[in-house]
């Protein structure tokens, strides 16, 4: 059964998360990404499976405690489940695309952990 959280936030990108999606699609960095994608009870904004790699853009409402909280709660159960995650904010991507992609290559080049996530 789909998520029907999913097709809403497919369809409504924020700026930066479309402007960013430029920029991953098509395997346009050399890896594949997944736009809005289901990992256990939680939809990431950006996920590079094979590097396991999320990329997550985040709005004001992140930064206020239960958003923080909740973002915490969900980096921590990501990385135990053998994924990196990074974090921009909006403005971030917005005022400095270039910069929030190169950083995301560099991620790429990291070494990917052998844990292997099954849903």
């Amino acid at each position: 059964m789909t998520d029907p959280r999913l097709s809403h936030m497919r369809r409504n990108m924020t700026e930066a998360e479309l402007r960013l999606w430029l920029h991953l699609r098509n395997g346009a960095l050399g890896f594949h990404f997944r736009r809005q994608h289901p990992l256990g009870s939680y939809i990431v904004d950006f996920a590079c499976l094979e590097r396991r790699l999320i990329v997550e853009v985040d709005g004001g409402q992140h930064n206020l405690p239960a958003g923080l909280a909740h973002d915490a709660k969900r980096t921590q159960w990501l990385n135990e489940t053998g994924f990196r995650v990074i974090r921009f904010w909006n403005d971030d991507v917005l005022k400095n695309t270039h910069g929030v992609v190169e950083q995301i290559i560099e991620e790429l080049k990291q070494p990917r952990s052998d844990f292997e996530y099954s849903p």
